[in-house]
């Protein structure tokens, strides 16, 4: 089955100075799919989103995004991307509906379809209410949505989102979350986005993850998961209270078990490539020696941290051989 590719990308570079930012990378996404792209700080990856929305020139690579070619046809890029960034780009002075209008006006709409695209934009971003309040005097939430509702005036096919909710409270991360996908969701929009907050990557289709100017990992979240994350078992020793001894460590490695770690009285066990019939059995076994266990999923942090470290270790290899 042929995958519909929205944005392509082939040996992209951008270096500024002696610090090459990206590094040759290459991915795709495809349409109308959600896209994570992680990294830590100075991993490259507002370096790469500048580069795909036409702000940035690359030094090098083959780029497409919307079906243009990045470099030779940037204003039909721009055409069909929206775009929120870290920072706001709108005046705190005026009125988010003047702000909206600017940012028509920007497209060359007429007045008939500035005000359909306006009436779309207020709707699908739930902001109604304050459209008419000075963005300067919103929360970060409702300034939040205001941002979308800007990037989505020109009807975009591809949304891109610069950490688009960092700062804000967990119930406003997810207000913005529940209207970003339904926005998706209605209208088969691509979004492309990065974050730091790992529980917003795990709800993307498909994520790659960027550590000094290279692609580390790439994968679904379920991938990723089952490849660089463990399940484990947290037990409370019934000995908890004499950390000295140690009869259940002792039980869990005669068992083929060895723990990972203790940590505030309990002990960890790494399950994933036991099954839940060897978990089970391994209960039944130190069942007399804890009082407590709870089974945890690996999680995203998990992934993230991992990754990053193994990618890490690699260049020190590279650069100590």
């Amino acid at each position: 089955m042929r995958v519909e590719r929205c944005i392509d990308v082939q040996g992209l570079r951008k270096a500024y100075g002696p610090v090459e930012a990206v590094r040759g990378i290459d991915f795709y996404v495809e349409r109308g799919k959600v896209f994570a792209f992680l990294g830590p700080n100075g991993a490259g990856k507002s370096t790469t989103i500048d580069a795909l929305c036409t702000l940035l020139r690359p030094d090098a690579g083959q780029v497409t995004v919307a079906g243009y070619e990045l470099g030779r046809q940037d204003g039909d890029i721009r055409a069909k991307i929206g775009v929120v960034f870290q920072d706001s780009v709108l005046d705190r002075l005026l009125t988010v509906q003047e702000n909206l209008v600017t940012r028509g006006r920007f497209y060359g709409l007429s007045r008939k379809k500035m005000s359909g695209a306006l009436q779309t934009a207020i709707a699908a971003t739930d902001i109604g209410d304050f459209v008419n309040r000075p963005y300067g005097k919103l929360s970060g939430g409702q300034r939040r949505r205001a941002d979308i509702a800007r990037a989505l005036v020109n009807t975009p096919e591809i949304l891109f989102l610069d950490e688009p909710t960092t700062g804000l409270d967990p119930q406003t991360r997810r207000s913005v979350w529940n209207t970003i996908f339904d926005i998706q969701r209605d209208r088969g929009m691509s979004v492309f986005f990065s974050t730091h907050y790992m529980e917003e990557a795990s709800m993307a289709d498909y994520i790659i993850i960027i550590d000094k100017g290279l692609i580390a990992a790439r994968g679904t979240p379920a991938q990723l998961k089952e490849r660089y994350a463990q399940d484990t078992l947290r037990l409370v020793p019934a000995n908890a209270a004499a950390p000295d001894e140690n009869p259940l460590e002792e039980k869990l490695a005669a068992l083929g078990h060895p723990f990972t770690r203790r940590e505030g009285g309990r002990i960890f066990v790494p399950v994933q490539e036991q099954g839940m019939k060897a978990t089970l059995e391994l209960l039944n076994e130190i069942a007399p020696l804890i009082t407590n266990f709870e089974a945890v999923h690996g999680t995203m942090d998990d992934v993230f941290l991992n990754v990053i470290g193994e990618a890490q270790e690699e260049q020190e290899e590279v650069q100590g051989a």
